[in-house]
């Protein structure tokens, strides 16, 4: 006899309701956490928390488009009563899930740039290094909200810890497809969480912050090879073929595995030091007055 987890969670909040539902109220819990991670960082650097909250403004506005524009990108639908061409206004429409985290990753690598050299006027590995911990826990409660919509699941299985989606509904069958499936978004939520724990670590009992790139690094190899590899039991978002073995979503992944691979090199061959944070402990406006 196999064993599987039925899984037979919706997620309303409200019976009825669209919205507020589950996946919402992961994600913001993510962000929040992701946010008092940041300011201790931020207290222990003596920087002002002025910087904190222009900080906060420019990564949830990357997270949310970056991801959103991803997903719409990348893996559509473009066409048909559902696509994008036929109603434009569904990208909008985050709460009922479609977020793409090489989408995020862009996003977000661009607004910390312009954050970086417009704002707190440090090198762009100094944020890299702090950011990229809070990044990794919103990850995980993202994925969570995937399990809780009961989308981006795995392929088929018999493994016995195998999830029967309740209410899964097959895009190709164009039905609800309970199949005993891989749970591949509680597979990356437990990949991001112990990436976190990781980069915690680093940063707090290591201080791998005195080598710039060390933690960002480490962090585009576990959180992009964790990517790569839970792809192989994914059921796509695009499919594979005889040429092209791995995904969409893998061909995406290489690129960011392999500059952590770069910068977490470079960050080895590096002497320690402290970065120089002094104009950082008080504000712009503080310094204007």
């Amino acid at each position: 006899m196999n064993l599987f987890i039925t899984w037979d969670v919706t997620p309303e909040l409200i019976e009825g309701w669209k919205t507020p539902n589950l996946y919402g109220l992961l994600f913001v819990t993510g962000l929040l956490i992701g946010y008092f991670v940041i300011k201790r960082m931020f207290k222990k650097d003596g920087v002002h928390e002025d910087y904190l909250d222009k900080l906060v403004l420019y990564m949830v506005l990357a997270t949310i488009i970056g991801a959103r524009l991803g997903h719409v990108i990348f893996y559509g639908p473009y066409t048909g009563p559902d696509g994008y061409f036929s109603n434009p206004l569904n990208i909008l429409k985050v709460w009922e899930g479609g977020l793409a985290s090489h989408g995020g990753g862009i996003a977000i690598l661009i607004a910390l740039y312009f954050y970086s050299k417009k704002v707190v006027k440090m090198p762009m590995m100094w944020i890299l290094d702090r950011i990229v911990v809070t990044v990794a826990v919103a990850g995980c409660f993202i994925r969570l909200g995937n399990l809780m919509n009961s989308e981006i699941v795995g392929i088929e299985t018999n493994v016995p810890w195998a999830f029967q989606f309740v209410h899964y509904f097959n895009s190709e069958t164009l039905q609800l497809d309970p199949s005993p499936r891989h749970p591949a978004q509680l597979y990356e939520a437990i990949c991001y969480i112990i990436s976190f724990v990781i980069l915690m670590v680093m940063y707090w009992k290591r201080q791998a912050y005195r080598r710039p790139g060390l933690i960002f690094g480490t962090f585009l190899i576990l959180i992009w090879g964790a990517r790569f590899t839970i792809e192989f039991v994914k059921l796509g978002q695009t499919d594979r073929d005889a040429y092209m073995p791995i995904n969409t979503g893998q061909m995406l992944s290489v690129p960011f595995f392999l500059a952590g691979v770069y910068i977490l090199y470079k960050a080895l061959k590096s002497e320690p030091r402290d970065a120089d944070v002094g104009h950082l402990k008080v504000s712009t406006s503080l310094k204007d007055k």
